[in-house]
């Protein structure tokens, strides 16, 4: 496959320019604006539709191992404690081995999802519920329990450094609404409403072959405007490798527009920090780009977010 340089680097946007764009996303997510924001387009005719996908019955998980050593992009990495040790008593009778983990949901290594109820701007929350529903003991609107039912429907991989030609996009680098239109083309799928679409920049293979760095200075994620390309496909979810905002953050005042964009202005549940090295071979040798994909985020009624395994079933 011959190398694509993509369009020329995408200008960086002013505060004001900014908000032009926040505006007319939040004016065309208008039909995402309740509690469940873009989730409503996953109706059950969809999530019937979605299980048509299934042909050889294949599982790939989307998420990464969960880390319990510190790094430079983990400082504080889950914590995970084994609760007695069973194994130097058990000669006789019954015994449980038992756990307890404790982990910083929102860092820059573990697979997570994003609540709605996760960005504060401009003083409210999605939809524009008060910043006052976040307290200390947690959020009491937006939370991670709506999506308590699971979220399933037709997933969409779309694998930039496939188009580029290139094994992963530097840090620093952007996707742009070009590459997102250009993908669907070299892979012969089109996003459609309601898709689960994730956009692989290459961050896991990069960090598994060159190490890993301080991605919260420094990673390949999604320019503003790509999400001109999501609205006008309606996508249900948004999900990356990284963090689906690109570091240095090319949005003056504003470090992670992408996030505010997505879940803020359009009520998109992002999915940060995938993994797709497992997903990618499978796509490519079966020549699609689609499959069914089921999201259980874990019942955690006041939380922001929660750690998450997409499975992607084919």
């Amino acid at each position: 496959m011959a190398p694509h340089t993509g369009p020329a680097e995408p200008p960086r946007l002013t505060e004001d320019e900014f908000g032009v764009l926040y505006r007319r996303l939040l004016s065309r997510a208008a039909w995402a604006s309740g509690d469940r924001g873009a989730l409503v387009a996953l109706t059950p005719a969809r999530v019937a539709a979605a299980t048509r996908e299934v042909r050889t019955g294949r599982t790939v998980t989307l998420a990464a191992p969960v880390e319990t050593l510190p790094g430079p992009d983990n400082p504080e990495p889950a914590k995970h404690r084994m609760r007695g040790q069973p194994g130097e008593d058990a000669a006789g009778g019954l015994h449980f081995a038992m756990d307890r983990f404790a982990m910083n949901v929102h860092g820059d290594a573990d697979s997570h999802i994003d609540a709605l109820c996760h960005v504060i701007y401009d003083g409210t929350l999605h939809g524009g519920v008060a910043a006052s529903s976040v307290t200390a003991y947690g959020a009491t609107a937006l939370t991670i329990e709506t999506a308590r039912d699971g979220i399933v429907g037709r997933g969409v991989l779309l694998d930039i450094p496939r188009l580029r030609g290139v094994p992963w996009l530097d840090p620093g680098d952007h996707v742009t609404a070009d590459d997102l239109s250009s993908a669907e083309t070299a892979q012969h799928v089109r996003v459609t409403e309601g898709d689960l679409l994730f956009v692989r920049v290459g961050h896991r293979r990069r960090r598994g072959e060159l190490g890993a760095w301080h991605a919260a200075d420094a990673r390949a994620g999604l320019h503003p405007s790509a999400l001109e390309f999501l609205a006008d496909r309606r996508v249900a979810v948004l999900g990356g490798d990284g963090n689906n905002d690109t570091a240095p953050s090319s949005t003056e005042g504003v470090d992670f527009p992408v996030h505010v964009l997505a879940i803020h202005a359009m009520g998109l549940h992002l999915l940060d920090y995938l993994q797709f090295e497992d997903l990618a071979p499978v796509c490519e040798a079966e020549g699609r780009w689609s499959f069914l994909c089921v999201i259980a985020a874990l019942r955690l009624p006041d939380a922001t977010g929660s750690p998450v395994n997409p499975i992607a079933i084919l």
